[in-house]
């Protein structure tokens, strides 16, 4: 087929790529920005992420017949989709920076900024309509329920029909979720839309498909997301109680994790930093607003956003109470949000820097995927593991060092006081 793509960012480039290259579709797509354009011609380096630099070496549309071929505008996009065919468009839907997890968040929560991905479906059906060309739009983008029969159904026309399908992937593994995921998600109204999308991903993979309604769809995603932040800040809460008890949180959420019929996973069950990423803290900022506008009994999310800055706070205490006690300069070790990569969206370990910062506490932060390599000064400091790289694992901090771990699973070193947050080992 010949597939239209809107929005190469750091999900939509993978995703194309992928799907040109799986699915052995001709797939043509279009951004705003000139960077993915730059990525597939090799100007660019591409951003982090696995497998991505192999699909741009093998990307040939020309010389194979499929491939993903990026053209300069929307116009050129929906002159080249078949007729009938299928157009995505994973533009983004951000938010304020102040409101993305890596600081203490603002009050009141706001809801996404929907602006490009309603220029963006605004675009495609003019040209539907102006081609004389039937397009079932796939979206992509993360929204709150309600928004797409509000916002962007009425800018469809009578060319467009409109299916919701968010992708469920983490940065840096786009490629692997993309291809397997847990489920594929769709909503829309019409069956038929339905069944032409799922179709293209029955032979993609063979993951079921959950077909719901538009509204169930959207909430759905984001309710994802926002599961795993509440199984985070229970099992930090899990950890500060055993801190304070003696008990260890490892013992505790192993056992949780054997509970398989109603805790149904191990996923994201272990005491640590605060939920981090591109997605979690934000989608929790927008459930919250959606609570407040709706007047819901409780606003969960809204909580979770405050769980997880009142966790990061404690954390902070204990730190500055061994900075107070040992007069050693502090150290975080770990600005990236999650192991082995340099990608900060959302950072707990930036958030922590920032509450000690906000405390007069004089911080250094060092990450080596995001600053580089450099040697451990001689003289003892305050280290806090903020980040699980694997690098750190050969550091040999010198004597009269205090290694706080919130992870568990950095080892003992002679002459270094270790402590390992909310764990008896």
């Amino acid at each position: 087929m010949k597939i239209g793509w809107v929005g190469l960012g750091h999900l939509g480039l993978t995703c194309a790529l992928a799907l040109a290259e799986h699915g052995k579709h001709q797939v043509y797509g279009y951004d705003v920005t000139s960077r993915p354009y730059d990525i597939l011609a090799s100007r660019t380096q591409p951003h982090e992420e696995e497998g991505l630099p192999e699909l741009i070496t093998h990307n040939d549309p020309a010389g194979r017949g499929h491939g993903l071929t990026a053209v300069d505008s929307v116009a050129d996009l929906v002159e080249q989709v078949d007729d009938g065919g299928l157009l995505f468009v994973a533009v983004q839907t951000p938010h304020d920076p102040r409101y993305g997890g890596e600081q203490p968040t603002l009050d009141p929560p706001v809801d996404f900024e929907y602006g490009f991905l309603i220029q963006a479906v605004r675009d495609v059906a003019r040209e539907a309509e102006r081609q004389d060309k039937d397009l079932t739009v796939v979206i992509v983008s993360t929204v709150l329920p309600g928004t797409t029969r509000a916002h962007l159904a009425p800018l469809a026309g009578r060319r467009v029909r409109l299916v919701y399908n968010p992708f469920f992937i983490a940065l840096t593994t786009t490629l692997r979720d993309y291809l397997r995921p847990e489920f594929v998600l769709l909503g829309s109204d019409d069956p038929d839309a339905l069944a032409q999308v799922a179709d293209l991903y029955r032979a993609l993979h063979d993951r079921p498909v959950h077909a719901v309604s538009i509204e169930s769809a959207e909430l759905l995603k984001v309710a994802y997301n926002t599961f795993i932040s509440l199984k985070i800040v229970f099992a930090n809460s899990v950890m500060e109680i055993c801190h304070k008890t003696g008990a260890d949180c490892d013992q505790i959420t192993d056992g949780l994790a054997l509970a398989t019929d109603r805790i149904a996973s191990a996923a994201y069950l272990r005491g640590g930093m605060g939920d981090s990423g591109a997605c979690h803290p934000r989608d929790n900022q927008a459930m919250s607003w959606l609570a407040q506008r709706l007047d819901l009994s409780t606003d969960l999310m809204g909580y979770v956003t405050h769980a997880r800055e009142q966790q990061s706070g404690w954390l902070a205490d204990l730190v500055e109470h061994w900075h107070r006690l040992t007069r050693l300069p502090i150290t975080l070790l770990g600005k990236a949000y999650k192991p082995n990569i340099g990608l900060t969206t959302g950072s707990a370990g930036v958030l922590l820097a920032h509450q000690l910062t906000d405390r007069g506490l004089p911080v250094a932060h060092y990450d080596p995927h995001v600053d580089g390599p450099a040697e451990v000064p001689p003289e003892p400091y305050l280290y806090v593991i903020t980040t699980r790289h694997d690098a750190f694992l050969s550091y040999e901090f010198p004597a009269g060092s205090v290694v706080i771990d919130p992870h568990g699973y950095m080892p003992d070193q002679a002459g270094v006081t270790t402590i390992r947050v909310g764990r008896k080992r």
